[in-house]
């Protein structure tokens, strides 16, 4: 009979936002497959669990995969843990569940902390509809593009950020979301937690401190609905020109496509229009 794969929810910061149940699968399992065994070990420490751990992580995934589905089909328990949170996001955790299905293994979700929620819930913004949308690329223009997509969903939106990128990816959202109110998390859980909270081209997030790890809260966009978007070339034109004048580093495709935004447009009637005006 085969074995049950326990997807393990672990502390994002606190050593003691860990359930019962998840301690309990932790020592009974045969094996712990680790993001990182050397972070899991400082966790299984705290608590006495002698259980043995075993490396699984995105750059020996296709090695380990195999070798963790022949041990669940032998009839070994697993439990599957990421550096910090909920497995499966940023990390191979859904490649082993999926494969895991496809082979008829049991696999059991033990819920806990998941950094994306503590960071919604503590921005205090309407979370009735919430988009996760898990790290920005991390090269300059992709990552634009990815939050002026972003920049279009009405409701709150929730990505995480490195510390070394997270300056650029607050300056392109204070270009591109003007005062659209944000909150940015770091170190949850942690000592030296904070939120701030504030319109997204304000001055409150200069004085955040680059360490650590951030979750970034997009509020709902509460702009009114444009009543009778303008639709001659010398309007759209006119927003495009004004928006370029507050000196924003997006670009003409971000610029363009902001102005969509705001104007009720998609971004093809602005580039027809930019193009028929040789802007």
């Amino acid at each position: 009979m085969a074995g049950t794969l326990f997807v393990v929810a672990t502390p994002i910061g606190n050593l003691e936002d860990i359930t019962l149940r998840a301690l309990r699968v932790l020592r009974e399992a045969n094996l712990i497959a680790a993001e990182d065994t050397r972070r899991t070990a400082k966790l299984l420490s705290y608590y006495g669990i002698p259980t043995p751990t075993l490396s699984f992580h995105a750059h020996n995934s296709r090695a380990r995969l195999p070798q963790l589905i022949d041990r669940l089909t032998a009839g070994q328990s697993i439990a599957l843990v990421t550096d910090a949170g909920t497995p499966g996001i940023s990390d191979p955790g859904a490649e082993l569940v999926s494969a895991c299905q496809e082979s008829g293994v049991t696999v059991d979700p033990i819920p806990g902390a998941s950094a994306a929620l503590v960071a919604a819930v503590g921005s205090g913004f309407p979370l009735n509809s919430v988009t996760f949308l898990g790290f920005p690329p991390v090269k300059v223009n992709a990552r634009r593009d990815w939050l002026l997509k972003l920049s279009a969903l009405k409701a709150t939106v929730v990505f995480f950020e490195a510390p070394h990128r997270i300056g650029a990816t607050l300056a392109d959202l204070g270009a591109i979301l003007g005062s659209r109110q944000i909150c940015v998390g770091r170190e949850l859980t942690k000592a030296h937690q904070q939120f701030v909270r504030g319109p997204a081209n304000g001055a409150e997030f200069l004085s955040i401190a680059r360490k650590g790890e951030f979750s970034v809260v997009i509020g709902p966009d509460l702009s009114p609905e444009t009543p009778g978007a303008p639709s001659s070339d010398a309007d759209i034109v006119d927003a495009f020109r004004a928006f370029n004048e507050l000196g924003r580093p997006v670009g003409r495709r971000g610029a363009a496509s902001e102005v969509a935004r705001r104007l009720g447009l998609s971004a093809n009637e602005v580039y027809r229009a930019l193009e028929r005006a040789k802007l």
